[in-house]
C-alpha cells in the first residue's frame, strides 16, 4: 500500500460544471477466506470505505465489499462552484487510512 493512489480530475472547471473524478489505489485485497502454506486463515484486509469531501463537504462516498478487487478503481462525477481541495480517503479493516489531495481552480 506503499503506492500514492491515481487521481485524474481537471486543474481547471467552469463554476457550476459536473466534473469527472477517477480514482485508482493500489492495495492487495485479502478477502479472508484463502488460507497460507501452513493451512491458517490468511486475515481479512479489505477497503471497506471509500469518502470524498470538497472544501470540508462531503461529495461522495461508499461502502466496499470483500468481492471487491484488488487495486479498486472508482469513478463519479462532482459539481464544482467554487476553486478549491478535493480529499479523498480510503479505508481498511485495521483502521489503517490512506489519503490524497487535488486542487482545482476556476475558469477565469
Amino acid at each position: 500500500m506503499a503506492d500514492k493512489p491515481r487521481i485524474k480530475l481537471p486543474k481547471e472547471a467552469a463554476k457550476g460544471e459536473v466534473i469527472q473524478i477517477k480514482t485508482l489505489v493500489a492495495h492487495v485485497m485479502e478477502s479472508g477466506q484463502r488460507k497460507d502454506a501452513q493451512g491458517k486463515t490468511i486475515p481479512r484486509k479489505i477497503i471497506n470505505r471509500f469518502a470524498c469531501e470538497f472544501n470540508g463537504k462531503p461529495v461522495f462516498s461508499c461502502a466496499l465489499e470483500p468481492a471487491i478487487s484488488a487495486n479498486p478503481y472508482i469513478q463519479f462525477d462532482a459539481r464544482v462552484d467554487e476553486a478549491g481541495t478535493f480529499k479523498f480517503s480510503w479505508t481498511d479493516d485495521d483502521g489503517t487510512v490512506i489519503a490524497a489531495e487535488e486542487k482545482i481552480a476556476l475558469k477565469a
